[in-house]
């Protein structure tokens, strides 16, 4: 399983980069985790949309969908002139359906997905967690044929949910949002401390931060979350790749 970083900024994207998306690639199946601001020109960087097979999208905050809409015209039209042969599948937290509102699910087959639910993608198995956010969010663990295990955790503030799902995974990629001082000021993201300590209680193989702030040295945010985890940990970055 192949894991590409299209985009890992919070809110909105830095100059030439990209909110929330991240491409897996495991056994010939593309995948997609959110597709933020600046993620579908991004992309074509790394995946033709022709080979593109689903996206999951955590929850409907513009940086982490803002491009879906995009993407669905680009799908009609590979579709219309023949470069593409069938629809997107999306994947969608089945509490925000009524959040979505495409005009042509001839071409994105939408499946709401719950919190406890399995589903498969090619010889991908992904399962689902609901995580601590202002409005409903998944977090996904995604599980190769080989055993080999990523988990995301979309947006989330500090919870069990997220702990037990990346229990023993390979890679936890997870949301960094705040430097420690701001512990406490808003619900529903995580600091870079708390981010440790999620990573050191799931016994997770290596820790990457993403989901940053547009403030501050980025490099502190790995110093706070290695004061309770002492494994690897890295700092997502705009086509950083990684084999699980």
């Amino acid at each position: 399983m192949n894991l590409t970083v299209i985009g890992c900024w919070g809110a909105y994207p830095e100059k030439n980069e990209a909110t929330s998306g991240y491409l897996v690639e495991c056994e010939g199946s593309h995948i997609l985790l959110d597709c933020g601001s600046g993620v579908l020109s991004r992309l074509q960087n790394h995946c033709a949309l022709e080979q593109l097979d689903a996206v999951v999208l955590t929850h409907m905050h513009a940086d982490h969908m803002a491009d879906v809409y995009s993407l669905e015209f680009a799908i009609l039209i590979l579709m219309q002139i023949g470069r593409r042969s069938k629809p997107l599948d999306m994947y969608v937290n089945e509490k925000e359906l009524g959040s979505l509102a495409f005009e042509y699910p001839d071409y994105v087959r939408v499946h709401p997905v719950r919190a406890g639910e399995e589903r498969t993608i090619g010889h991908v198995r992904l399962q689902f967690s609901e995580t601590v956010h202002e409005i409903p969010s998944l977090a996904v663990k995604l599980t190769s044929r080989e055993g080999r295990t990523l988990v995301y955790s979309g947006d989330t503030g500090y919870c069990q949910a997220i702990i037990d799902l990346a229990r023993s995974a390979d890679v936890l990629m997870i949301e960094s949002s705040f430097y420690d001082f701001q512990a406490g000021r808003m619900k529903g993201h995580l600091t870079a401390g708390e981010a440790g300590k999620i990573a050191a209680l799931a016994g997770v193989g290596q820790t990457i931060l993403t989901h940053f702030p547009h403030y501050g040295d980025l490099n502190q945010l790995v110093l706070e979350a290695s004061r309770h985890y002492a494994g690897q940990i890295r700092l997502a970055y705009g086509g950083m790749q990684i084999h699980i």
